[in-house]
């Protein structure tokens, strides 16, 4: 009976042990990884994670303005739910099966010397260093994105704020009520990612006129990528068709067909004439 007790404690220290390692990977996996693709400094309030599944609610996720800013937060971020791959993160790659972001407010700022806070976001800077010569190389040599994978996200963005400091202050400030609340598939590019939630937070707002931010680049860039998704969808077709397998081409028509129809649906929403 003794070493029942003995082998039953042996095995419950070891279950907290991997429980709580487990944690502390996803949690510092998240947390490198949000920086990674932003650039700049964040806090999280809480994080909670499932006992038996591998899913995450974070509570009060802030992205916070680079130095130079009056204002401290850029994006408030109440809710964010994340059901994800353990073995991924243990690989240092990010597969996330759903992502649910609930943003709050985003806030667009120019400070006194009419510098924009978006353009310190890297997808923002990536897009610039793009036109420099060589550049890309520097770039890549710097923190590396992760790999990221995401099925399915919902996005919720509620309202957009712009102040202008360049004039003085008190700022002058426009509220926008955007109310987007949309799902897409299939992200696998966390420049791509960035620049979705980047352009439906000011697709329907004057801010970029306002600040003559481009938009249109990261428009672009979304699109773009969507357009290489169903193109590699497209070749696996052709490839699967010249098996001559009547199943798998007819299987493979079929899913090519439905993402073509997704990626469609996705780029109408992003592009200009899409709603």
């Amino acid at each position: 009976m003794k070493k029942t007790i003995i082998i039953i404690s042996i095995i419950f220290a070891l279950l907290v042990a991997i429980f709580f390692g487990r944690n502390l990977i996803v949690q510092t996996s998240v947390k490198a990884g949000v920086k990674a693709m932003t650039g700049l400094k964040l806090s999280i309030k809480s994080m909670n994670f499932g006992v038996l599944n591998s899913f995450i609610s974070i509570n009060g996720l802030q992205l916070f303005n680079p130095p130079g800013f009056v204002d401290e937060l850029m994006v408030d971020l109440p809710e964010v739910y994340v059901d994800y791959e353990l073995g991924a993160f243990i690989k240092r790659k990010v597969h996330l099966e759903e992502v649910r972001l609930n943003l709050k407010e985003f806030s667009v700022i120019k400070n006194e010397k009419g510098e924009l806070n978006l353009d310190s976001l890297r997808v923002v800077e990536e897009k610039k260093e793009e036109k420099v010569e060589g550049e890309e190389e520097k770039e890549e040599e710097k923190t590396k994105m992760p790999e990221l994978q995401i099925d399915v996200l919902e996005l919720k963005i509620n309202k957009v704020v712009y102040k202008d400091y360049s004039k003085g202050t008190p700022p002058k400030t426009k509220e926008f009520d955007v109310n987007i609340d949309e799902r897409y598939e299939n992200i696998t590019d966390p420049r791509a990612f960035m620049s979705l939630i980047i352009v439906k937070a000011l697709k329907n707002t004057t801010i970029a006129r306002l600040t003559n931010f481009n938009l249109g680049a990261l428009q672009e860039d979304v699109a773009g990528k969507l357009k290489e998704s169903t193109q590699k969808v497209m070749e696996t077709a052709d490839k699967a068709i010249e098996t001559g397998k009547e199943d798998v081409e007819k299987k493979v028509k079929e899913t090519t067909k439905e993402t073509i129809e997704k990626a469609t649906d996705t780029m109408k929403k992003i592009l200009p004439f899409g709603d």
